[in-house]
């Protein structure tokens, strides 16, 4: 009988470890090819890792919970008959991507055995690179954090670690290699609190995987960004009645509906063109503009906390090429379909809080980048509108507009203008445009 390894797939170019949540199967059962073996979550999104054999299972190598690097072998399965035949031998490329939900940061609880990147005197995993990169840690700083991990590499957990205490306490002393690294939570951000004394008609609710990624994220954005935002507001009667008026030929020509969100995307999307500054990371001393326009929307899920998947190259796609993208993106967030991919890239986001009732709203930056938009709920109100035969007052849709940038590098001139941009291309809709 064959023996076949199956290693942790391989989802994405900066993914180089996964946390085991759920097995589907124990030793001794029987699993068909393609059959659901477990569950695994990056800080991206969580995945079903199929089997890549089909007969019984062997050895079940890591419990749930543990951290396990891209390309180990987490389980073998003995191919029995012809399975043995025609199931291939797994490669850490080889497993599809499927459901969809971020989960807080853990530390290793083995040696990476990916290969890895590095720069200078010290020896960085691809992952924490990417990190510094992210966090804005030069090389120099880098290579003066104090490692954990084998031979004192910087570990996930080492760099996270710092980043969180960054300019409040001087990093940690090096454990000894044999040390046991402690596992890592989202609440980094912020020294322990004095235990919380409940009483009363109270309840306790623990966060769930994605409420702490996201609490975790949005404390990083403060910490890291110093947040300015601009309002305006644009008269969109115009886009509302188009809208109305075209909206059921619209599903009966192409098979979609058409919603508000592609058409404020492609508006943000041809004023990135013209303010390319909006569309940028920061880097160290370095800011980094991005060619590509990939705008991240925010998309509220079932359990009520939010993912941003990516419309990539949006200033490419005409209205029902991102309708097609919003409406298949949407869905997919919303049934824990997303792949890792689709939730990559993002250069901008835009954040409609006008979905629920909102007027206007103050967004945090979707880290690594510069800025994010908010547009509120539309209203009808008395305007006044200037004509040829003097001024009159005429009942219009309105909406509030917000834009949240980090003032390291957009200035107060270059927001403004890039908001009020947007809002003059949503006034300037033409209302017999064709379908």
């Amino acid at each position: 009988m064959a023996i076949v390894d199956v290693v942790m797939p391989k989802m994405g170019e900066s993914i180089m470890e996964a946390t085991v949540l759920k097995w589907h199967k124990k030793v001794g059962d029987v699993i068909k090819m393609d059959e659901t073996l477990l569950d695994i979550a990056t800080d991206k999104v969580d995945s079903e890792v199929p089997s890549t054999a089909a007969g019984t299972i062997t050895e079940l190598l890591y419990k749930e919970n543990d951290v396990v690097p891209v390309g180990s072998v987490i389980a073998r399965v003995e191919a029995g008959g012809a399975a043995a035949a025609t199931a291939p031998v797994a490669t850490p490329a080889a497993a599809p991507v499927a459901q969809a939900t971020p989960i807080q940061n853990a530390a290793p609880s083995a040696p990476v055995a990916a290969p890895a990147a590095g720069n200078g005197s010290r020896f960085y995993s691809p992952l924490v690179l990417n990190i510094a990169g992210k966090e804005g840690i030069s090389m120099a700083e880098l290579e003066n954090i104090p490692g954990t991990g084998n031979e004192g590499r910087v570990s996930k957990k080492d760099i996270l670690d710092y980043v969180a205490n960054r300019g409040k306490v001087a990093a940690q002393p090096v454990a000894t290699p044999a040390a046991t690294p402690a596992p890592a939570t989202t609440a980094q951000a912020a020294p322990s609190a004095p235990a919380t004394v409940v009483g009363g008609n109270t309840e306790i609710i623990e966060m769930d995987r994605m409420r702490k990624l996201i609490a975790d994220h949005m404390v990083r954005s403060k910490a890291t960004s110093p947040h300015v935002t601009s309002f305006t507001e644009a008269d969109v009667t115009n886009l509302v009645k188009w809208r109305d008026k075209v909206k059921n030929n619209f599903e009966k020509k192409y098979g979609e509906k058409i919603t508000f969100t592609p058409i404020f995307l492609e508006a943000v999307a041809s004023c990135i063109r013209k303010f390319p500054m909006i569309n940028v990371s920061v880097d160290g001393d370095r800011i980094i503009v991005k060619k590509d326009v990939n705008i991240g929307m925010a998309t509220a899920l079932p359990s009520g906390n939010l993912i941003v998947p990516v419309i990539k190259n949006a200033d490419t796609k005409n209205l029902i090429g991102l309708a097609k993208d919003v409406n298949a993106l949407a869905n997919a967030a919303r049934n824990n379909k997303l792949k890792v991919d689709d939730t990559q890239g993002g250069t901008f986001t835009l954040t409609n809080v006008g979905t629920f009732g909102s007027l206007m709203g103050t967004p945090i930056i979707n880290q690594p980048q510069v800025a994010i938009l908010a547009v509120g709920s539309i209203k009808k109100r008395p305007m006044v509108l200037e004509t040829a035969d003097g001024d009159v007052i005429a009942v219009r849709h309105m909406m509030y507009l917000s834009l949240s940038y980090d003032h390291r590098v957009v200035d107060g001139s270059l927001g403004a203008s890039f908001l009020t941009a947007v809002a003059n291309a949503l006034e300037a809709f033409d209302p017999k445009r064709d379908i």
